[in-house]
Order: structure tokens, then C-alpha cells, then sequence
């Protein structure tokens, strides 16, 4: 049956409208309905989908081979648009469509039917499936009505396509992102994926590759269809299948040997068929190479075979580069007939067609794959009995081994345990506990390290079982490894040392007081805790009962109920053995799917709490973190350890869920606030504080345990509680309620409106609305035309000639007063002095010049009709001559040894002030070549024929009547000679906190410049500005007062000023003299480590300053949120579209191939940007991102300094899409 695109179309758009209403509804899809999906077939065969539909006129563009689809595609257009929540959630859903169709070419039902059902009868039957590019679902469709409940993880780029998919099966693991987004821990966790992959040469992004020693996993990266298998292998277990039909350029490229060799490095070929090009025909439209390559995963493969060996090399068959496994088994080719022709690229290439239609295709498809697997396929590799054989060979080895058992451990085995844990312990044991007063300036914080259990466990593993897969890497939190296992301290310095044990004496020795523990408190405090416990659990004799007691009989069965259990526990626990209770605690300490409550904040290593039988818990940290879950590992620790971090844990949740609310919602969540000061006061009178320094080392096990540690701040030799305690610090809490002076108010009028709101400014000061405007009079003006006031900067400025004109026909119609005339003489005093025509300067090719007296001059100049178009967006000339004449073809010619250039093409290069680069050739080079040098004499002469048109152009000017000159003039001056730049005057403003002598006595500053003041006020009222004073002319003051009085007034929550790193303690030492009580919060010397960066990062997170003053480094070390970096890759894409816009503005035909090429740029540009972030990053330190952190008011000194602008494209869209004020100095 023929692909029938209309009927296609129709199949899609229901199948997207049916995914948008269920969606609405929160409902399953009925059987009606799900067929109605079912029929979705993507848009691989519909092209059409490409060419602009956002208006009825936009089908003038389109070819007439596409029309009869144009009001489909234009339906398509409005469904999407009037289900999506705003404009850019429909550009998502359009530009994931358009990239679809490079690679949207759906499999036939027949053809993976085939796959499962040869591979189900080779009891190929995975219960964990991976679909990497699933599309509407074909493969998982197929396998799981071999097996319903198969563990299925589908991923889907097309948004579309993946609500559609999700849909389809709700209850599967439905990702509608790329592959490359899966975790880690799903490496080797699938038991098969297959899938029909996408391809083309588009790159994808993803560091474990673009960072990879192999040569292979580089190259993978920038080809979709080779990254696929590699991610595909890394995705299954050991013996697990990858199923993949894949473009003909995997196998057949010579460049991508490498990647095939990659391949079967760690994997046995099973099969590798050939399918013929009519195989999507009938369901995609489309006729194109591919083939199906599968693969079984052998981590201790050892050579390869003859097969394997001609699967890696290319040859040439027919004079068309074939993969020699193909040239030499032909029979693995599915086909009817072949014949020698082109690919869709146009380029030469076998093609392969199949009578017998996909039945037929499947029929042979299904042969081939039963000889492969009945030939190849490794059943025990893939059931696990070769791993279960190779552990039982390893565990031989080490039971025959002649070393005998032993309980304690050598002088051998601790030097050789202290080699392995030398470099973790050394950090640990190097690190100085911060005190108090450390943290005025910086707070030394300590790295994360892994926990002994995970550590131990790992080399055990490794020691025990070869390594059979890569798994990730996390780093837990861990405790000391020497004081796990008990090592005394002897031991220990035989591990450390790799000496030998001293001779011990017989002697009698004092004993000696035990090496504390990474762990321990101080019983004394644990002793007070535990006596005031019994004390408040103890009756007392003289307590008076009441005459009618009152008892909570819910509460009271509760708790009896809850004795009872435990009572039962302990008497069980009581009847076991010995070895009996070690096995118990052995599977209890045994890592297990995390069932708690998996909340945003929970990173690898993150502490947890899990409740046991009864009234017990366990203390452990997860791993393995995905959005389906983690896992728990239990941390085997003392009852004192165990209790601290149980009170820990609800200190670090409330936490983050309080400053989540806050940031999101900007409300000041009172019942979160008080859930912390509650979690918080209650560890501080058990334990001390947070940065105690029998607590630090603990909580720094954690890996939150840094920006937790920054909830409390020194003062005054003291730790005290962070502002987050007391009040909001991610937004300003309250407005401004009350100004002293008129100009304060315009000040917050213009923040919070943009404008002059009198209502509100009479609200804050103690003025009337007749008193406010008398006091500002000067200051503001009525504008009749908006009818409100505006400020002088703003209504006197830019074209106030056309201002004054409209102003002045209002006035004409409509009754007037005083203010509206003092408003248009005001206007018509700032206007500039008209220029004559004699003053100007004309030249050919200026932009304000209507295209329409260029066109007039070209026909003058040539003697026949020419004209002349621009493009803004391009700025370009076009220009057309219907008919050449002499002149055109002679007079204004320059023959060139190349080619030649007649007055039409000089003209457009004069219009441009250009000269074409002409070349000629003096000989013939060893090959046969030109040897080719500049022209002179021609590029001479074609800058002569130009400077006659230019000049030309002038004189014909002169010569126009005195009416058009006029109008000319006239046009020049209302477009240029009109504006008046604003003029700010600062000289009201008094800066009330201010110490002019504490400036005095310390930099010699006795009053603020008038050139400051206008400079402060003109920031204040834009917020934003740019401030270009020379060197010494107090720049720095400028920035301090203007955060200053931008904070002090409410028109900032929480400014920062970034500068130099050899300047920032000069910017500090200027804020603090000039206002001595400000709260500021800077960047020391001993700031710049890494460690205390992250202090000061959470410290601006966690409190309230009047001012952050930090370098241009530290700056670039904060971390950008993913919607932010989304919204810019969204920008960016957007201009790729205006280019072709423009195209089509100047009339050039867009071709299906320039669409495709768009949309491969699109994509390409997607991973080129996603790296630069990921490069930024990888710079960063892992705080929270800087939307969070509550700056909304920048000032960049030393903005030209190279390293601040050294990521332009994204620090510069960072500050405009943050919606920050920003100020240049």
C-alpha cells in the first residue's frame, strides 16, 4: 500500500489532539482511543511540516507538490498552539517536531515482530527492556506481548511523540528526552535494548564520551547513530542483547572502523543482516539503506573473530564502499533484486528492493536471524551461567590457595590495607577543624569522602568478582576506615608506614588512653543527656493525681501496643545464637531499594533515615539516585554517631525545603521557618553547635553537610544563626512604607512602576499630591498624550521633535492648561537646530536613504529601469536590472582574467564601499593548476568605476529641484538631528547614612562630586546605566553609595558588586568607610580556595547583606539554573530560524534540503551550547545556582576586563535572562 501523506497527516494530528485531551483529563486512554494513537506515524515522511503554516499568506511559499497539505499542517499549527501553556512551550513542541523529521522513519509491526519472536525463542526474554529512541512504540509493543511485565524504559526526543508514547503506556518508564539523559546507575542494569536508532550526522553531547581516552567513544559522539550502540552496550548488563536497525553509514563508513571496533571489544557479533531500502516505504514514505546489527555483551571478550574481523574493514564492491562482511556473506543481504544507483544524498550506492513487501521481508528476515542466533548467540553468557562459573572458578582459587586463615591481621596485611586507604586518610587526617573566629572571613570547608562500608565492599568486589561492567562513581559519605576496623594504634602506623611491628617488652605499661574516633562526643554531655532524660521520665511521689483523670485511650493502646512489639523483639533477639544475630545484622547492613520519601535535595552520598521494626531505624546514605528511586546503604554506627545524625537529618530537610518555598512561592513561609528554628534548637542543646568541633567532621559526611554548616555565621567570636532563621534572604520580605523627601518617592514610584504614580508617592511621604508636584516641578511633566506625568530624564529626551509636534496637535483639539504648556515649551526649547541640505554630507549607500532615490539614480545612471532592495537583517543591497544595456555591459565593465564585473555588480559593491578581490593566473603550477595572484590593474580600474558612481551619486543629488532636496533634509533631521540626550541632575539627593568623615580622615573625600551625585541618581531612576568616567574621578564611591541607597530605599533586595581580584578588598575597604554600620559581605584572600568559596556562596545564600562584593573569577564559579540555560539555547535556536526568514524576505527560494540542513544546524548548535555549559560547570562549585541566591541588582566594575567577558554569549544573556539590573563601570 502507497504512503498516503494527507491521510498520514490526519492520523497524526488526531493522535496529538487525543494525547492533549487525555492529558486535560488525567484519564487512560480507552481501547477507541488508543487506537487512535496507534495510528500515529511521525513526520519522517512529512516534510511539509518544515515550510512556515503560522498564516494563510505563508502558502505562497510552499510547493505545489505540498498544498493540498498546507491547511493540515496550518490545523497541526493551532492545535499545538492553543494546548501549550505559553509562546515557548509551543516553539519546544514546533522545533522538536522539525528535528523529528530528520530521523522519524517508524519501523513496520511485521518487522519487529520477527525480532521478538526469534528471540523469545532462544529464550531471549528480558524482563528489564531498553528502548533508546522509541518513536510510537513498535518495539515495545512487540516484546512485551511476549512479556507483559517487563521492566520497559523507553526514551522519546519529539516531545509530541513522547506524551503520545506515554499515553500508550502509562505504566512503563516513558522519557520524553534523549538517550543521552540516562543515569549512570542504569549502566548494566538492562537485559536488552533494541530499538530502530536515529541517524544522521548530528552530534550528541555527553562527557563520558567527549572526554574519553578511546579513540572509538570520541568519535561515537559526533554521529547520532554510532553514539547509540556504544551508550546502547554500556546501558546492558554482561550477556545482554543490543538489537539496533541502524543506517547503512555505520557499517559501511571508513571512518567509523574505529567505532566498530569499539564495538566488539567488549561484545560478540550476533548477526548482521542487510534489509532492502523499500523496507519504510509503505509506512514512512521513504526509501533508505539500513540494516540490523546485533550484539551480545561479553566484558571478558578475548579476540575477535574471522566474522568480527571483515564486521570492522570497508572495501569496495562495485566501486561502492561496502562492509566486507556484507561482500563476503551475501547471503545476509534481504533482497529480490539489486542494482547499482544513488542514495538519497545523491551519491553512488547499491540499492536493494524486496517484491514481497514487508510480509515478505519479515518471512526472510526471520530466517536469517534463527541461523545467526542458533550459530552465535552464547545462552549461558546471557542466562548468567558463565558469570555464575567464572565467580565458583574465582572463589576456587582463593580456597586452594596455602596461606592459611587468620582472625587478626598481619604486619603484611596492614601495610598492604594502609597502601590502599593512604591517600583517602590522608586527606581526612590533614584537614583542621574550623574554629569560630575562622569563619569572619572564610571557613576552611572539608571534602567529602566515601564511607568505609562502600569503600571495603568495592574492594572486596574487585579482589573477589572481575570487573564486569562500569559502574558510577559516587562519593558517600564516609567514616574513618582504621577506626571501622578497630586498628589500634600500632596498626595503624604499620598501615600508614609500611614498617614493622615493634618488639614488644614485658614490662608492665600504664594504660594509654585510645585513639578517639572520627565519631566520638563527649560522654560527659551524652552522661547530662541521659541523666536529664531519666529525671524527666520519673514520677514523682507529691504529684497530686486529679479526682476524674482524663485518658487518651487512642494513645494509650498505641503506645502499649508499640511496648509489646518491641518487648517481643528484644526477647527474640534475646533466644538467638551468636552467629545467628551476626547473620541477622549482616543482611540488615546490606544495601536495599530506598522506600522513604524521595525528596529534590537528596544527592548521591545524602544522609537518610529509615525506619526499622518497631521504634528502631537505621542510619545510611543513598546511592544510585534516579527519578525511579535509590539506593539505601545502611552505615554501621555507634548509638551516639547514630543519634547525632538522626538529629541532623531533619535539621538539613527543613532547611531546604524552607529556602525551596521561599525562592519559588517568594512567601515567607512561617510554618517552614519555624519546622527549622524547631529542628535546629532542638540539635543545638543535645549536641552544641553546628560548627562544634565535635560535629563538623560528621556532618561534613553528608553532602549537603557544607551549605548546612553555613546556617550559622560568626560573630564576635561566636556562632550564631544565619538570617534564614528569622526572615526571608531570597526576596525582599517587605515594600518601602514610608520617604522623607519628595525625590525618594519619585525614586519609588519609578522602581516599583516604571513611572510616576502619584497615588502611590503621596501613600509614602507626608506630602499632598498638589505639594509633590509643586516640589518636583522641573522634575516632571505632564504629558497630555499618556495623560500622567513623566520625569525630565525621560520626557525630554530621545525625539523630542516628533514628541512636540503630536503634543501640539493634541493641544489644538482638545482644551489645555498651564502644565501642558510648560511640557511642549520644555519640548520645543531642547530641540535641536534644523540642518540645511548645504551642511549635510551624502553618500551612496547610506541606510537612511529611501531605497526608492537609489533605484532612481541607478536608471538615470544606466538608462534603463533598475532597482534597488535592502535587508535590514542581512544589511545587504539587492540589486535588479531587468534589461542590460551599453552602458551596464561597456561603459562601467571591468574584464577580469576570471570574470567579469559590469555596472550592475560594481554598482551593489559601491553601494557597500567595496572593491571586488579580482585575481589572475600567471602560469601553471606542478598539477596542472593556476597559479593565481592579485589582480591590480583590474582592481584599479573597478575602484575607478566605483568612485565614479559614488561621486556621481552627489552630484546628481545637487541637481534634484529645491522641493526634493527639501523633503530629503527634512527627512534626515526628523530622523537624526531629533534627539536629545536625557540630562540627570542629582544634586536634591543627601544620603542619609552617609560618613563623610569617616571618607575624609581615610581617603581624603570631603563631599560627593556633582558628577557622582547625577551619575547615582541617574541609576537609581533607570535602573541600569552605564558609568564611563576616567580613572580617579570615583567610580568605586559611585558603585558603594548607588547599592547603598538602592538598598536603603527598597529599590534592591540584594545588590553585588563584582570587580578584580586585586581590587576587591579596596571596593570593601571604600563600602565600610563610607558606611560603617552596613552589612557587607566580601571575598578575602583565603576566600579564593575552593573549599571557602563554597562557605561564601552559602553565606550569600543564607543572610540578608546591604551589599556582596565579589571578582570576576567568583562570579564565573556560580553555577546557572537549567531553566535559565534553556532559555538561552531557545534564543539561539530562534536566530537560526531568522536566517531563514530573511532568505525568504529577498525572495530566494527555499529548498526541502536548506529545511533539513536548518534543522541538522539546530541540533548540532543544541550540543555545541549544552557543552559550553557543561565547560561552565565543570568550573563551577556545587552551590546553588544564582537564581537562588536573591541578587537582583549588579554592578560590574571593570567591565572591558577580558576574563568577565571571556563566555560573552553566556555570562552577557545570563544577566538579561536572570532579569537582573545591571550597571557598568
Amino acid at each position: 500500500m502507497a504512503f498516503n501523506r494527507k491521510a498520514k497527516l490526519r492520523d497524526n494530528i488526531e493522535a496529538i489532539r487525543t494525547a492533549f485531551e487525555l492529558g486535560k483529563a488525567g484519564r487512560a486512554a480507552t481501547p477507541d482511543e488508543r487506537e487512535r494513537l496507534a495510528r500515529y506515524c511521525g513526520f519522517g515522511g512529512l516534510k511539509c511540516i518544515l515550510n512556515p503554516a503560522a498564516t494563510l499568506t505563508d502558502a505562497v511559499q510552499w510547493a505545489k507538490s505540498d498544498l493540498e497539505l498546507f491547511p493540515l499542517t496550518v490545523e497541526l499549527h493551532r492545535l499545538i498552539r492553543e494546548n501549550s501553556a505559553n509562546e515557548n512551550e509551543y516553539k519546544r513542541y514546533i522545533d522538536s517536531l522539525k528535528s523529528s523529521v530528520l530521523t522519524a522513519f517508524y519501523t513496520p509491526s511485521a518487522v519487529t515482530e520477527a525480532l521478538a519472536d526469534v528471540l523469545h525463542d532462544y529464550n531471549v526474554r528480558p524482563h528489564r527492556l531498553l528502548e533508546p529512541s522509541a518513536g510510537h512504540g513498535a518495539f515495545v509493543e512487540a516484546f512485551l506481548r511476549k512479556n507483559a511485565e517487563a521492566d520497559v524504559m523507553a526514551f522519546e526526543k519529539d516531545l509530541l511523540t513522547g506524551k503520545i508514547l506515554s499515553c500508550l503506556y502509562p505504566d512503563k518508564k516513558v522519557r520524553a528526552e534523549g538517550f543521552e539523559r540516562i543515569e549512570k546507575p542504569f549502566n548494566g542494569y538492562f537485559d536488552a535494548a533494541v530499538s530502530n536508532i536515529p541517524f544522521g550526522d548530528v552530534a550528541v553531547f555527553d562527557p563520558a564520551f567527549s572526554a574519553s581516552e578511546s579513540v572509538g567513544r570520541r568519535n561515537a559522539a559526533k554521529a547520532i547513530h554510532n553514539y547509540f550502540f556504544l551508550k546502547g552496550l554500556d546501558a546492558v548488563r554482561d550477556g545482554g542483547i543490543v538489537a539496533f536497525i541502524t543506517s547503512q553509514g555505520v557499517m559501511n563508513a571508513t571512518r567509523n572502523e574505529a567505532v566498530r571496533l569499539e564495538m566488539l571489544k567488549g561484545a560478540h557479533l550476533v548477526s548482521a543482516i542487510r534489509l532492502p531500502n523499500n523496507l519504510f516505504a509503505d509506512h514512512a514514505g521513504t526509501e533508505v539503506g539500513s540494516d540490523l546489527v546485533v550484539l551480545q555483551k561479553d566484558t571478558r571478550k578475548e579476540g575477535l573473530t574471522e566474522d568480527e574481523k571483515l564486521f570492522i574493514q570497508t572495501g569496495i564492491q562495485n566501486g561502492v564502499s561496502t562492509n566486507r562482511y556484507f561482500i563476503e556473506h551475501g547471503e545476509q543481504i534481504v533482497h529480490t533484486s539489486a542494482k547499482l544507483d544513488t542514495d538519497p544524498y545523491g551519491k553512488p550506492a547499491m540499492v536493494y528492493q524486496h517484491d514481497g513487501g514487508v510480509e515478505g521481508i519479515a518471512t526472510q528476515l526471520r530466517e536469517l536471524l534463527d541461523d545467526n542466533l542458533h550459530a552465535r548467540l552464547v545462552m549461558r553468557l546471557y542466562s548468567g551461567g558463565i558469570r555464575d562459573a567464572r565467580l565458583q572458578e574465582q572463589q576456587a582459587k582463593a580456597q586452594t590457595t596455602d596461606t592459611p586463615l587468620r582472625t587478626e591481621p598481619t604486619a603484611e596485611d596492614l601495610a598492604a590495607f594502609g597502601a590502599w586507604t593512604k591517600e583517602k586518610e590522608q586527606r581526612l587526617w590533614e584537614e583542621r577543624t574550623p574554629k569560630a573566629t575562622d569563619f569572619e572571613e572564610a571557613t576552611v570547608v572539608q571534602e567529602t569522602v566515601q564511607p568505609p562500608t562502600a569503600a571495603v565492599q568495592q574492594e572486596a568486589e574487585r579482589t573477589a568478582v572481575p570487573a564486569k561492567e562500569e559502574k558510577p562513581e559516587i562519593e558517600p559519605p564516609v567514616m574513618s576506615l582504621y577506626d571501622l576496623f578497630g586498628f589500634t594504634a600500632e596498626e595503624r602506623r604499620i598501615a600508614q608506614t609500611g614498617g614493622k611491628p615493634r618488639r614488644r617488652s614485658n614490662r608492665p605499661k600504664l594504660a594509654q588512653p585510645r585513639q578517639p574516633s572520627l565519631f566520638d562526643t563527649p560522654t560527659q554531655a551524652t552522661a547530662t543527656t541521659i541523666q536529664a532524660e531519666q529525671t524527666a521520665h520519673t514520677p514523682t511521689e507529691t504529684a497530686a493525681r486529679p479526682a476524674y483523670p482524663v485518658e487518651n485511650a487512642a494513645g494509650a493502646d498505641m503506645n502499649r501496643r508499640i511496648a509489646d512489639v518491641e518487648r517481643q523483639i528484644r526477647e527474640d533477639e534475646a533466644r538467638l545464637t551468636a552467629e545467628e544475630r551476626q547473620r541477622r545484622h549482616e543482611e540488615e547492613m546490606k544495601p536495599r531499594p530506598f522506600d522513604g520519601l524521595l525528596e529534590p535535595h537528596h544527592r548521591e552520598g545524602s544522609f537518610v533515615k529509615v525506619n526499622t521494626v518497631g521504634a528502631g531505624y537505621q542510619i545510611g546514605y543513598l546511592r544510585d539516585i534516579t527519578r525511579y528511586g535509590a539506593t539505601f546503604h545502611p552505615l554501621d554506627l555507634g548509638k551516639e554517631q547514630r543519634e547525632k545524625i538522626a538529629a541532623y537529618i531533619p535539621v538539613r530537610d527543613a532547611y531546604e525545603r524552607l529556602y525551596t518555598y521561599e525562592a519559588e512561592y517568594h512567601d515567607e513561609g512561617t510554618a517552614q521557618r519555624e519546622a527549622l528554628n524547631t529542628c535546629y534548637d532542638e540539635f543545638v542543646a543535645r549536641y552544641g553547635n553546628l560548627n562544634a568541633k565535635a560535629n563538623v567532621k560528621l556532618l561534613m559526611m553528608d553532602t549537603s553537610g557544607r551549605d548546612i554548616l553555613a546556617l550559622e555565621r560568626a560573630e564576635n567570636g561566636q556562632f550564631v544563626k544565619a538570617d534564614i532563621f528569622d526572615h526571608p534572604v531570597a526576596f525582599a520580605l517587605n515594600g518601602i512604607t514610608h520617604v522623607d523627601t519628595p525625590e525618594e518617592a519619585l525614586s519609588a514610584s519609578l522602581n516599583r512602576y516604571g513611572g510616576v504614580n502619584l497615588d502611590y508617592m503621596e501613600s509614602l511621604s507626608d506630602n499632598s499630591r498638589e505639594e509633590l508636584i509643586d516640589e518636583l516641578k522641573g522634575r516632571i511633566f505632564y504629558n497630555p498624550l499618556s495623560g500622567s506625568y513623566e520625569i525630565k530624564d525621560r520626557f525630554i529626551a530621545g525625539n523630542v521633535v516628533d514628541k512636540a509636534e503630536r503634543i501640539e496637535a493634541w493641544m489644538a483639539g482638545n482644551p489645555h492648561g498651564e502644565r501642558e504648556k510648560e511640557a511642549l515649551a520644555a519640548l520645543q526649547e531642547a530641540a535641536p537646530r534644523p540642518i540645511t541640505f548645504d551642511e549635510l554630507d551624502f553618500n551612496l549607500g547610506e541606510r537612511w536613504i529611501p531605497t526608492g532615490i537609489y533605484s532612481a539614480y541607478a536608471s538615470y545612471l544606466f538608462d534603463t529601469k533598475v532597482s534597488v532592495g535592502f535587508s535590514e537583517s542581512m544589511d545587504d543591497y539587492a540589486v535588479k536590472c531587468g534589461v542590460k544595456n551599453a552602458k551596464i555591459l561597456d561603459q562601467f565593465c571591468v574584464k577580469g582574467y576570471y570574470r567579469s564585473y559590469d555596472g550592475i555588480a560594481l554598482l551593489k559593491h559601491a553601494l557597500v564601499n567595496t572593491v571586488p578581490d579580482m585575481t589572475k593566473s600567471i602560469g601553471k603550477d606542478e598539477h596542472g593548476g593556476d597559479i593565481k595572484v592579485r589582480d591590480s590593474e583590474g582592481i584599479q580600474l573597478a575602484n575607478a568605476k566605483i568612485d565614479e558612481i559614488r561621486n556621481g551619486f552627489v552630484e546628481w543629488l545637487a541637481e534634484q529641484s529645491p522641493e526634493f532636496q527639501k523633503r530629503l533634509t527634512d527627512m534626515y533631521n526628523r530622523k537624526f538631528n531629533c534627539f536629545v540626550r536625557p540630562q540627570y541632575d542629582g544634586s536634591h539627593q543627601t544620603f542619609p547614612d552617609l560618613d563623610l568623615k569617616a571618607l575624609d580622615r581615610r581617603f581624603g573625600i570631603k563631599d560627593v562630586y556633582q558628577s557622582q551625585k547625577d551619575c547615582i541618581w541617574m541609576l537609581k531612576q533607570n535602573g541600569g546605566g552605564i558609568c564611563d568616567h576616567e580613572v580617579g574621578t570615583g567610580k568605586t564611591l559611585i558603585m558603594c553609595v548607588a547599592a547603598h541607597e538602592m538598598k536603603r530605599l527598597g529599590l534592591a533586595h540584594k545588590p553585588m558588586i563584582i570587580g578584580l581580584k586585586a581590587n576587591v578588598a579596596e571596593i570593601a575597604e571604600c563600602y565600610r568607610t563610607a558606611y560603617p554600620n552596613a552589612k557587607i559581605l566580601y571575598a578575602s584572600e583565603k576566600d579564593f580556595t575552593p573549599e571557602n568559596r563554597v562557605r561564601f556562596f552559602n553565606n550569600i545564600k543564607n543572610n540578608d547583606y546591604d551589599c556582596v562584593i565579589m571578582s570576576h573569577d567568583q562570579f564565573g564559579k556560580i553555577p546557572q539554573s537549567p531553566e535559565l540555560q534553556q532559555r538561552i539555547l531557545q534564543a539561539e535556536l530562534d536566530t537560526v530560524e531568522e536566517n531563514l526568514e530573511v532568505l525568504r524576505s529577498q525572495g530566494k527560494d527555499i529548498s526541502r534540503a536548506m529545511l533539513r540542513g536548518l534543522e541538522k544546524r539546530k541540533i548540532n548548535l543544541s550540543v555545541k551550547l549544552e557543552s559550553i555549559a557543561h565547560a561552565i560547570k565543570s568550573r563551577t562549585d556545587d552551590v546553588v545556582d544564582f537564581k537562588q541566591m536573591g541578587i537582583d541588582h549588579i554592578f560590574v566594575d571593570e567591565s572591558h576586563y577580558q576574563n568577565f567577558f571571556e563566555n560573552s554569549a553566556f555570562v552577557g544573556k545570563m544577566l538579561v535572562y536572570n532579569m537582573l539590573q545591571y550597571y557598568i563601570f
